[in-house]
C-alpha cells in the first residue's frame, strides 16, 4: 500500500513512454563512477573514540571533522552496504546552502534565528567548496546557483516575495520576468523565476561521497563496509554496537542511518521513509543544447509543492527527478520498491511538456531512492544515554550540504561543546513524531492528495491550513 499521486488519471503520452525504452534501471552516477573494492567487513571485536553507523554523507562528514578536530581520536565507521550507495550516490547533485529546506520553511519555524541560520548555511557550503579543494576531490563542484521557476500564475507573487527574502537575508538573488526566464533558458512553461546566484552548487554526488570515503582514509577512520549493526548496547561508559561476525565496543556512537530504521527505538516515529525518482537523458547534441539555451548551467526546479529538480551533468545529459514523492504502508523500504514504471513514464511526460523541443531524446537511466523525512521537513539532531549516543536525520532531500553542518552540531552535542550551533533553537528543538499506523499512512496520503489540489488551483484546502496552524506538513 503506497501513497499515490493520481498517476492513472494522467497517463504519459506515448512518445514519452517510448523515450524510457532503453533506460537501466541503475543511478547514472553510480553507473558513471567507477567503485572501489568493499573495505573489508568487521570480522573481530574492537574499540574506538567514536563509533560512526552509517557511511553516506552524515556519516562521512562525522568521521572526517572529528579527525579534522582531533587527529588521535579512534574513529570506526561501519556501513550497512558500500559508502555512498544509498541516497548519497542517487540524489540530484544539488548542494545547497540552505540548513531549512528552504528560505520560507526558515522563516515559518524559526523566525527569529533565519538570518543566523542563513549565514551559518553560507558559511557550511563555503566549507565544503573548501573541503572540496583541499582533499582533491574531484565531483565537478560548481557554484552555478539555482533557479526556480513559477509555471502557474500564482506562483509569481511567492517567487517575488521569496526573492526578496533571500536578497533581505544576505543572498546574491534576482527575479526574473517571464521573458528574462525564457531568455535564460527556454521553456513556454515558465512565467518567472527566482534566481539565487551564489546559494547552490551543483556536483557529481557519488563522487562527493567517495572522496569523503577517501579522505576519511588517508586521515585514519577506519572503515568496514557490508557491516550491517544488528544492535546497539549502551553501558555504564560505553556503548556496544554488534554485526553479524564482530562487534564494536565505542565510549561515543554517531548514528547517521537516514531513512533506514533507526537503531534507537525512541527515533522511530520522528522520520519516514519516502521514495523519490530520477531520470537521465543521453547526452545532448549540440543542437538540442542551442534549443534549450541554459548557458549559467544552474540547478533548476519549479515553485509547485510537488516539484521538480533538474540539472545538466558533465557530459550535457539532462538529469530530470522529483514529483512524485512515495510513502508504503508501516514505512516499508524495499529494494524492489526503487522501480516505479508508473512515476518514470509521468515524468518523461512533464519533461517533454516543459522541453517539447526535445521530443525524440532518449532517456538512458531511470531510479528511485529513499529519503528520510520529517514533521518539519528540516534536519534534527540529539544525544541519548547519558550523551553517549548521538543522531542527525530527517534531511528531507536537502542533505548534500546540510549534512556537513548537522554533523557538527552532532559531534558538538555528542562531546559537550557550547558551540553557535547549538545554542540554535533548531539544534535545541525535535520535530512533532507521526502518528503510528493506519493514522500515519492515512494523514500522509491526504496530504499529499490536497498538495496535488493546491498545485492546479493555487488554493490550500482545510487539512493543508490545519496543518499550517500546527506547523506541521510533508514535502519532498
Amino acid at each position: 500500500m503506497a501513497t499515490k499521486l493520481a498517476a492513472r488519471r494522467y497517463p504519459a503520452p506515448a512518445h514519452a513512454v517510448g523515450s524510457l525504452a532503453d533506460a537501466i534501471p541503475r543511478p547514472f552516477w553510480l553507473e558513471a563512477n567507477t567503485e572501489p573494492v568493499p573495505r573489508p567487513s568487521l570480522t573481530e571485536t574492537t574499540e574506538a573514540d567514536l563509533l560512526v553507523i552509517g557511511g553516506g554523507y552524515t556519516g562521512l562528514w562525522t568521521a572526517l571533522q572529528a579527525k579534522e578536530t582531533d587527529p588521535g581520536l579512534d574513529v570506526v565507521l561501519l556501513e550497512a552496504n558500500t559508502c555512498g550507495w544509498a541516497a548519497s550516490g542517487r540524489n540530484g547533485g544539488f548542494c545547497s546552502s540552505s540548513l531549512t529546506h528552504g528560505i520560507g520553511n526558515g522563516i515559518e519555524r524559526w523566525g527569529e534565528e533565519a538570518a543566523t541560520l542563513e549565514r551559518l548555511g553560507r558559511e557550511n557550503l563555503d566549507g565544503i567548496e573548501e573541503s572540496v579543494r583541499r582533499y582533491g576531490i574531484d565531483c565537478d563542484f560548481a557554484r552555478t546557483g539555482e533557479l526556480t521557476f513559477a509555471t502557474k500564475p500564482w506562483q509569481v507573487g511567492e517567487l517575488r516575495t521569496m526573492t526578496a527574502q533571500a536578497r533581505k537575508l544576505g543572498h546574491d538573488a534576482v527575479y526574473l520576468d517571464a521573458a528574462q526566464a525564457r531568455a535564460e533558458v527556454h521553456s513556454p512553461t515558465y512565467l518567472g523565476g527566482s534566481w539565487l546566484r551564489n546559494s547552490v552548487a551543483m556536483l557529481d554526488p557519488a563522487r562527493l561521497a567517495l572522496g569523503l570515503r577517501t579522505a576519511c582514509l588517508r586521515a585514519g577512520v577506519r572503515i568496514h563496509e557490508n557491516s550491517p549493526v544488528e544492535r546497539l548496547d549502551p553501558g555504564a561508559r560505553d556503548v556496544v554496537a554488534h554485526t553479524g561476525y564482530g562487534r564494536v565496543r565505542a565510549r561515543k556512537v554517531m548514528l547517521a542511518s537516514g531513512a533506514f530504521t533507526p537503531l534507537l527505538r525512541r527515533l522511530r516515529n520522528f522520520i519516514v521513509p519516502v521514495y523519490d525518482y530520477a531520470l537521465v537523458t543521453e547526452p545532448l547534441s549540440e543542437a538540442a543544447l542551442d534549443s534549450i539555451g541554459w548557458r549559467n548551467r544552474q540547478g533548476l526546479g519549479d515553485a509547485a509543492n510537488q516539484f521538480h529538480y533538474y540539472r545538466l551533468t558533465a557530459d550535457n545529459r539532462i538529469l530530470w527527478g522529483g514529483y512524485d514523492v512515495v510513502y508504503h504502508y508501516r514505512s516499508a523500504v524495499r529494494q524492489e520498491l526503487l522501480r516505479r514504471p508508473a512515476t518514470f513514464a509521468k515524468l518523461a511526460g512533464h519533461f517533454f511538456a516543459t522541453f517539447p523541443q526535445l521530443e525524440g531524446t532518449r532517456f538512458t537511466h531511470q531510479w528511485g531512492g529513499v529519503i528520510d523525512t520529517c514533521s518539519r521537513f528540516a534536519p534534527f539532531v540529539g544525544t541519548c544515554s547519558q550523551g553517549r549516543i548521538g543522531y542527525a536525520l530527517g534531511f528531507t532531500g536537502l542533505g548534500v550540504g546540510a549534512s556537513r553542518f548537522f554533523a557538527a552540531a552532532a559531534l558538538d552535542l555528542l562531546h559537550g561543546r557550547e558551540t553557535e550551533r547549538t545554542r540554535l533553537r533548531m539544534i535545541q528543538s525535535r520535530p512533532v513524531p507521526f502518528p503510528p499506523e493506519p493514522l500515519r499512512w492515512t494523514g500522509i496520503a491526504l496530504t499529499m492528495w490536497s498538495l496535488d489540489r493546491a498545485d492546479r488551483s493555487g488554493k490550500r484546502n482545510l487539512w493543508l491550513r490545519c496543518l499550517d496552524r500546527l506547523g506541521l506538513g510533508f514535502a519532498s
